[in-house]
Order: C-alpha cells, then sequence, then structure tokens
C-alpha cells in the first residue's frame, strides 16, 4: 500500500498531511486516503455517500479510493441496507487484520508488549516485572518479546506490521527514591535513547511518547473521544500522569508537557500543600501497604490480579480522590472541559471505586464560578498506554491527526 506509506515522523507526533500548498497528486491521494480511513475509524462503518458528505470530496473520488482500499484489504464491505430507494447502501468497515503494529508499555515496576490490530483491539500480548526498569532489561524484554510475538505469525501477518510504539515515563533517574532503587541506579537511564537502541534491532520503524500522553491518545481514539472533545485525562500508575484534548485533538503545549499534572499542587490531609503525585500515585499505596506489613508486590502483576487489600486500599482510595477533585477544579477553573476522565493501572472495581469517591468530594469543594465537567471512568483502561503506544506507527501511516479529521468534518457539514 505504498500510496500511504511515509517517512518515520518525530516521536508521537503523527504526521498532518496538507493537500494546499502545491502537493503533488501521490500526496493528496495518501491524505484523502487517510481521511477515509479516519472516518470509516471514527464512525465505526460507512458507505460510499456518507464519507462523501462528511469528507467534502466528490463521490466520484471516494468510489475510486474506496474500491482500491477494498482490493489491498484495508476496508471490507459490510451487509447490504435495504429499504431506502434507489441502489442498498453498503457499509464499509476497517479489516481488523488489514495492519499489526506493537506496544510496548514501560513503567516504573512492569512493562508490556501487546500486539494490536488495525481496530485496536489486543490480540498478544507479554508482562515482565522488576523492583525497577533498567535500560539492558528493558531493551532484551522488548526485543525477545517482538522475535517471540512475530513467531507466532504467518509471514502474510508479519509483513502487515507497521511498526513499534513505545509508551514510556520521561526523566526516569528523577523518581528513584519513590521506587525505592538503590542510590545511582537509574542515573542509566540519562544518556540512553531507547528508541534509537530498539530501532537499531528490529526491521520495523519505532516511534515514543510519554505514557500518559499515550495513554490520553488511547483514551481519545478508543475510548470517549467521540463523545467528548474536550476532556482532562487523569492516570494513575506509579505515578499520576495525564493529558488535556482539546477539539477532540492532544494539546500537548510549547515544551510537549502539558497535562502533566503530576506536580499539580493539592491539599494534604493537615492542610498542608502536596503535589499530587505523593496522593495519588499508586507508589503511595505501596508504602501504605509497607507499613501495614502488607506485601504491595501483586500491584505490580496484571491489572486484573488485583485484590482488596482492604483498610489500606480504602484509605488510598479516599485520599486520592480528595486530592483529585481538587484537580479537577482546578483544571475546570482553567478551560471549560465537557469531562474529567479517570483511569489507571489498576482492575475496573478499582477505578469506580475512585471515580465515585472523587465525585463525592468534588461536591463538597466550594465550586462558585466553576462549571464542573462530568468525572467519568475511563474506557481503554490498564492497558491504555500500551494500546496508546501501539497507536502510533498506525496513525503515522494510515489515519489522519485527529485536529485535521474535525476539521474537515466541520466543514464538510457546514456545507
Amino acid at each position: 500500500m505504498s500510496s500511504l506509506d511515509g517517512p518515520t515522523h518525530a516521536p508521537g507526533t503523527p504526521p498532518i498531511l496538507n493537500p494546499a500548498g502545491g502537493a503533488n497528486q501521490v500526496r493528496v491521494r495518501a491524505y484523502n486516503e487517510r481521511l477515509v480511513l479516519s472516518l470509516v475509524r471514527l464512525y465505526g462503518s460507512l458507505s460510499k455517500a456518507d464519507i462523501a458528505r462528511r469528507s467534502g470530496l466528490s463521490a466520484q473520488t471516494v468510489s475510486v479510493i474506496m474500491r482500491e482500499l477494498e482490493r489491498e484489504g484495508v476496508l471490507s464491505r459490510g451487509e447490504p441496507v435495504r429499504g431506502r430507494v434507489g441502489q442498498p447502501s453498503i457499509p464499509m468497515h476497517l479489516n481488523p487484520d488489514a495492519v499489526y503494529s506493537f506496544g510496548v508499555k514501560m513503567g516504573r515496576r512492569s512493562a508490556d508488549l501487546v500486539l494490536m490490530d488495525f481496530v485496536g483491539r489486543i490480540r498478544m500480548q507479554l508482562h515482565r516485572t522488576y523492583a525497577y526498569p533498567q535500560p539492558d532489561e528493558i531493551l532484551a524484554f522488548i526485543i525477545s518479546g517482538i522475535r517471540e510475538l512475530e513467531s507466532r505469525l504467518d509471514e502474510r501477518q508479519r509483513s502487515r506490521i507497521a511498526g513499534v510504539g513505545i509508551a514510556a515515563p520521561f526523566e526516569l533517574w528523577n523518581w528513584a527514591d519513590e521506587v525505592g532503587a538503590p542510590e545511582g541506579a537509574m542515573e542509566v537511564w540519562r544518556g540512553f535513547d531507547l528508541q534509537a537502541e530498539v530501532a537499531a534491532r528490529v526491521s520495523h520503524p519505532v516511534y515514543l511518547q510519554n505514557d500518559a500522553t499515550s495513554a490520553c491518545g488511547a483514551e481519545l481514539v478508543f475510548g470517549v473521544g467521540p463523545s467528548y472533545p474536550d476532556f482532562v485525562y487523569l492516570f494513575i500508575g506509579s505515578f499520576i500522569g495525564g493529558g488535556i484534548v482539546l477539539n477532540s485533538a492532544i494539546f500537548s503545549g510549547r515544551t510537549g508537557t502539558a497535562g502533566a499534572i503530576g506536580p499539580l499542587p493539592v491539599r494534604g490531609k493537615n492542610g498542608e500543600n502536596r503535589q499530587l503525585l505523593d496522593i495519588a500515585s499508586i507508589f503511595v499505596l505501596e508504602n501504605m501497604l509497607r507499613e501495614k506489613g502488607i506485601d504491595p508486590e501483586p500491584l505490580w502483576y496484571s491489572a486484573d490480579d488485583w485484590v482488596d487489600f482492604g483498610a489500606p486500599m480504602e484509605t488510598w482510595i479516599q485520599d486520592t480522590a480528595k486530592a483529585l477533585a481538587q484537580a479537577i477544579v482546578a483544571a475546570a477553573s482553567i478551560i471549560d472541559f465537557s469531562a474529567a476522565v479517570i483511569d489507571g493501572g489498576f482492575p475496573g472495581w478499582v477505578r469506580k471505586r475512585i471515580v465515585s469517591a472523587t465525585i463525592r468530594e468534588a461536591a463538597k469543594l466550594d465550586l462558585q464560578g466553576v462549571v464542573m465537567p462530568e468525572i467519568i471512568e475511563g474506557v481503554v483502561g490498564a492497558q491504555a498506554r500500551a494500546i496508546g503506544g501501539a497507536s502510533l506507527p498506525i496513525f503515522a501511516r494510515y489515519l489522519t491527526d485527529q485536529n485535521v479529521l474535525f476539521k474537515e468534518i466541520e466543514n464538510a457539514e457546514g456545507t
């Protein structure tokens, strides 16, 4: 599918193709193909007439593009929809088996490698836990894991791998004390380029993005994004992080750190000023369990394997909810978000308890002059970071930037 292929772009920055400014015909066709695929992904399935109406492209152009995409196996036909005047409408949808990508989540306590299909479903995955991350161990896990998962694919499936997307915390060396790493053990990350090291050992394009931003991107694309064009996203991992979505696109800010909510100041139990990450992070729960003589290691395993630790967990949930409520009110006082989305590296029942408690705590605050967003659960779940990482190669090669997509929709619907 050469017309959709392109160069590897900057880490975490899917290309925005602009047909204006003297673009040649090949580039315009690539942009239009991306737009068609993005519309089909957004709406689940669309007929040629629907795509022409929503994209602003001519019916003939859409027909040519969709015929080619169907021939190449990227789009599949649904059952004809009858009952209207004229020929039956045939909805087209993305073929899940058309494209695969690898997603890597590198966390402070564990790493995940997933193989994701074209519609965001995880087909295979591997998991590794550790006390704290070390470059050689992480690199070995990624390389050996990719080889293992590729060995389970046939030749045709391997040929459809778009690339590798890595979701990783930035500046890991700043958090050595919090994860209990020996003094100096994390300094090696200062000079280690994980993206370059992986790229030198695999045959696929490699992309890198902050882990919380990746999780936010996964929620935008595969979660609540179609329903909420503007939301603040809070992902509770070993350290809490987040992201900001404006006009259905991630807003990264001048330095790329917009939405990095961990340092946000909140009030602690005794009225003292604390950073949000010092209260609403899983490492805090780890320390609380240790203080009670409870082994916290089960927290590092699969999120589905968490158990209810009783009183310490309930205390952590209540403390987290109070801090999150303050953070959401602060965010809402700056930007009129439609939603505040809470997710994390834990099972759904923990997320539900945190969200319910946060809603209660927010109602206790002084909300005069603040239009509160809807506080809701994330949809993607604990694998949001890995899914967000896996999305990077797919968006870079096949789909439009979300902001461009929604501008096209607005333009088409306004005509």
